[in-house]
């Protein structure tokens, strides 16, 4: 299974890219917030040197391999959790993800779906489903940032692992990482896993900004 590639933007179509990696042309699908990231190769001019993390995707229903490419690997993480939803295959996240992840947890957490609405190809029954499945479990991509740096994470304790994903993956700065980390076990001290600590740090933020 391909998770990851690097290598030479050879063409750039549509909806996916072109990259010459070994001596291989790969055809990867982009969401349209990672597309605009990418941009168009000139004319007689070399590829640069892109890299995607990769969702692969192959059913018996779809046996023809489809890899999806995104700059980050929360990013790739939430699109994961998004097709879950029922009716939300891989190919119709593709399209959906037209706003930033961080806005669309966010329009799942508080349940907004009118915020869902706008998603290309999402109408209300689909943002209803797409709160029921989702509501609770993305408050953590809520947190991410546009200059995030994606790294791997060395899992230590649940509280040092929510740190440094916030660091690391979300863009925050760590004094920052601890404080929100410190102040969401004093709200809640039962708290025992990532997952719940991420919910807690989520909801923290959110009645700070009313």
């Amino acid at each position: 299974m391909i998770r990851y590639i690097e290598g030479k933007l050879l063409k750039k179509e549509e909806d996916r890219v072109v990259i010459l990696a070994n001596g291989v042309g790969y055809e990867i699908l982009l969401p349209a917030i990672v597309r605009k990231t990418i941009q168009p190769r000139k004319a007689g001019e070399d590829g640069e040197v892109v890299k995607f993390y990769i969702h692969y995707h192959q059913t018996e229903r779809q046996p023809k391999p489809v890899l999806i490419g995104f700059n980050y690997e929360p990013e790739k993480e939430f699109f994961e959790k998004f097709i879950t939803v029922e009716d939300i295959g891989p190919l119709t996240a593709v399209k959906a993800l037209v706003q930033p992840i961080p806005k669309i947890a966010k329009a799942i957490e508080e349940r907004d779906s009118k915020t869902l609405e706008s998603l290309k190809g999402v109408g209300k029954r689909t943002a209803d489903k797409i709160i029921a499945t989702l509501q609770g479990k993305v408050g953590k991509f809520a947190l991410m940032r546009e200059d995030q740096i994606p790294v791997e994470v060395e899992v230590v304790d649940f509280k040092r692992q929510v740190e440094e994903v916030l660091v690391r993956d979300l863009g925050h700065k760590m004094g920052e990482a601890q404080k929100l980390v410190y102040e969401a076990m004093l709200r809640n001290p039962n708290i025992s896993t990532p997952e719940e600590l991420f919910e807690e740090v989520y909801r923290g933020q959110k009645g700070a900004g009313q």
